[in-house]
């Protein structure tokens, strides 16, 4: 399903025009059923789309808001998915919305996983807003090449919710939300920026194995076309 790009002269008209978009998504989902969910990417490439978003008009009361994937660190850990979205988009008027995070204290990986999963389930399905970001190698959400369980998180069949993932590029284990939980949002992102990352996305729009590129999954098999959102 082809992507469609949207590219902008820097990260700050990105940053609008994406907070445009996705309040503009949320405010539908409010509007249909009173409620909406967007599920949000770490590292440094959001902060700035995340501050633009905090301060928007939206019912955010209404609004439940999570991660596409975490590492296995405690939320005061400057390495933690969940710090970054704290600081970041959950202030200003967004901090009326209600968040759930996905790390779990637990024996392991596996485990943590378990419980993310049934804590995230009251969010309801499809998420109407789902905003990945894309590493140099092609990783995306924690679905990364080398990946001990990339396999499974990248199988329609594998069921919606939370997953372990450990790989040599991934520093500490991951839990991220599988392929089937992601590629069906009302509003489907790509947010990258910088020549590099463009380089490597076009790359992964050529042929080649998913398993080398896991963004792969996500531009050919995701329901919803990926709206990509780049700058230099």
């Amino acid at each position: 399903m082809a992507a469609t790009m949207h590219a902008f002269a820097n990260s700050a008209d990105l940053a609008r025009s994406l907070a445009d978009k996705v309040v503009e998504r949320l405010s539908a989902a409010i509007a249909a059923r009173g409620a909406a969910s967007i599920a949000v990417s770490g590292g440094s490439t959001p902060k700035a789309f995340f501050q633009e978003l905090s301060s928007r008009d939206l019912d955010w009361s209404k609004v439940t808001a999570t991660l596409v994937d975490e590492r296995l660190v405690p939320a005061d850990n400057d390495r933690s998915n969940h710090l970054l979205v704290a600081d970041n988009l959950l202030q200003n008027k967004a901090k009326a919305a209600r968040f759930v995070p996905l790390y779990q204290k637990a024996g392991s990986a596996e485990e943590a996983a378990k419980l993310a999963t049934a804590e995230t389930k009251a969010i309801g399905n499809p998420f109407d807003v789902v905003i990945l970001g894309m590493g140099g190698d092609g990783h995306t959400a924690s679905f990364f090449p080398g990946g001990n369980n990339l396999a499974v998180a990248l199988d329609p069949a594998t069921p919606r919710g939370l997953i372990s993932m450990e790989a040599e590029g991934a520093g500490e284990p991951r839990l991220t939300f599988t392929f089937s939980s992601l590629q069906d949002a009302g509003l489907l992102v790509l947010h990258i920026e910088g020549n590099g990352k463009k380089d490597a996305l076009t790359k992964a729009e050529g042929a080649g194995e998913e398993a080398e590129m896991p963004i792969r999954a996500v531009l050919r098999r995701a329901a919803t076309p990926v709206d990509i959102y780049w700058a230099p």
